[in-house]
C-alpha cells in the first residue's frame, strides 16, 4: 500500500483501516476520511471531487470507508450521516464535514495541511 500520494485509497477490512490511521499517526499527515454508502447518491457526487482534491493535497492522506462494511468503525466515530467527512492528525479529530459540501471541504482540507506543513 506504498506510494498512494495524489489517490483516495478505499479501506474494506477494519485490519486495512487499523493498518492506515496507525500510518497515519507515525507519519504526523491530515487524513481525510471519507464515510460513504454505496446507496448513497451525494457520497458518488462527491466522489470524483474527492479523487481531484486528492491530486491537488499529495501530502494529505485521503481515506474512503463504506459504512456498510465497516459499520464497527463508523459507529466508533459516530458517524451518523452519509457523506461525513473526518480529519484526523495523529489519531485524533480535528475536524468533521458532513454532507457533499464542495468548498467547505476544499477549505478544510487547505486549512489543516497548510497547519501541517
Amino acid at each position: 500500500m506504498a506510494g498512494e500520494d495524489g489517490q483516495v485509497i478505499g479501506c474494506h477490512t477494519v485490519e486495512a483501516w487499523k493498518e492506515q490511521l496507525e500510518r497515519g499517526n507515525e507519519s504526523k499527515k491530515l487524513m481525510v476520511i471519507d464515510f460513504a454508502a454505496s446507496w448513497c447518491g451525494p457520497c458518488r457526487v462527491i466522489a470524483p471531487f474527492l479523487a481531484e482534491l486528492a491530486k491537488e493535497f499529495p501530502h494529505v492522506t485521503f481515506l474512503k470507508l463504506d459504512v456498510d462494511e465497516l459499520k464497527s468503525v463508523a459507529e466508533e466515530w459516530a458517524v451518523e450521516a452519509m457523506p461525513t467527512f473526518l480529519f484526523l492528525k495523529e489519531g485524533k479529530l480535528v475536524d468533521k464535514v458532513v454532507g457533499a459540501k464542495k468548498e467547505k471541504l476544499r477549505q478544510t482540507i487547505a486549512m489543516h495541511a497548510t497547519a501541517a506543513a
